[in-house]
C-alpha cells in the first residue's frame, strides 16, 4: 500500500498535517500484524540536512508540523512493514500538476519568469516514471523502518528552472528579492527560496534503482509543459 494523499493546502498547513497523521495511523491499523508494506510519501525538503546533500540518514526536521514520517515509522512496532519515501519538490513529466506548473502559471500571468535573490539555491528533482519505478521496488523489497530518496537531479539552481520557463514562454527572466517574493509567487515562494539539494546514493545502492528519464531542465525544454500549463490544477495556498 502507498500513501501519497497529503492535502496541499498551505493556508491550513497545520490541520492538513494532522489529517495526514490520522490517515497514516488509520492505514496502519488496517495493516497491523500483517507485515505487509506501507509506503508513506514525504519530501526531501522536510529532511534536517546535516551535510552538503540531504541523505536518507537525515532525520525529519522537527520544525515542520508535518509528522507523517514519525507516524509511519511508529507503525513498525505494530507489525507493519512501513517505510518512508521522500520525493523532491519537483516530480516532473508529462501530466505534472505540481510545483513547476504553478511556477509556469505565475510566469504566464505576470509576464516574467522569476527566481529569488541570486537564484543559486537548489531544488532536487525526479521524473515521475523513475519515481513510479522506485515505488514499485520499495513495495516489493523495502525494509521496515527505512527511509528512501527518489532523487535524480540532486540540485538544480532555481535560476536555471526560471530560465527554462522563460524560454518556454518567451518572457523576461528576472530576480525578485525575498521581500518581493511573497507578493510575486504567493505561497510557493516559501518553497522556491529553499536551498534543498538531496542525494539518493544510498537508495540506489540498496534498491538497485537507477533513474534513466530526462532531467528537469531537459523536460522543461519539451513542449508539453507549456501546452498544458494553463490547465494546471491549482494547489491551495
Amino acid at each position: 500500500m502507498t500513501h501519497t494523499a497529503f492535502i496541499h493546502d498551505f493556508s491550513n498547513y497545520g490541520p492538513a498535517a494532522e489529517a495526514d497523521r490520522r490517515a497514516i495511523e488509520s492505514l496502519g491499523g488496517t495493516l497491523a500484524g500483517s507485515d505487509r508494506p506501507l509506503i508513506v510519501t514525504s519530501g526531501t525538503l522536510l529532511a534536517q540536512r546535516q551535510g552538503p546533500l540531504a541523505t536518507e540518514e537525515d532525520a525529519h526536521n522537527p520544525n515542520f508540523p508535518r509528522k507523517s514520517e514519525d507516524a509511519a515509522l511508529a507503525l513498525t512496532a505494530r507489525g507493519v512493514r512501513a517505510s518512508v519515501l521522500r520525493l523532491p519538490p519537483s516530480v516532473h513529466g508529462n501530466g505534472d500538476h505540481g510545483f513547476v506548473p504553478q511556477l509556469i502559471s505565475i510566469a504566464r500571468e505576470k509576464r516574467v519568469s522569476a527566481f529569488i535573490g541570486d537564484g543559486l539555491n537548489r531544488w532536487p528533482a525526479v521524473h515521475r516514471l523513475d519515481a513510479a519505478q522506485l515505488h514499485r521496488l520499495v513495495l516489493e523489497k523495502g525494509t521496515a523502518g527505512a527511509t528512501y530518496h527518489g532523487v535524480a537531479d540532486e540540485g538544480v539552481p532555481t535560476r536555471e528552472i526560471a530560465e527554462a520557463i522563460g524560454r518556454g514562454l518567451n518572457v523576461l527572466v528576472v530576480s525578485k528579492s525575498r521581500e518581493e517574493a511573497a507578493d510575486h509567487f504567493g505561497w510557493i515562494g516559501r518553497f522556491f527560496g529553499i536551498d534543498g539539494p538531496a542525494s539518493s546514493a544510498l537508495t540506489q545502492e540498496r534498491m538497485g534503482w537507477r533513474p534513466i528519464q530526462p532531467g528537469i531542465i531537459a523536460d522543461l525544454n519539451a513542449e508539453h509543459y507549456f501546452e498544458h500549463a494553463a490547465d494546471a490544477v491549482p494547489v491551495h495556498g
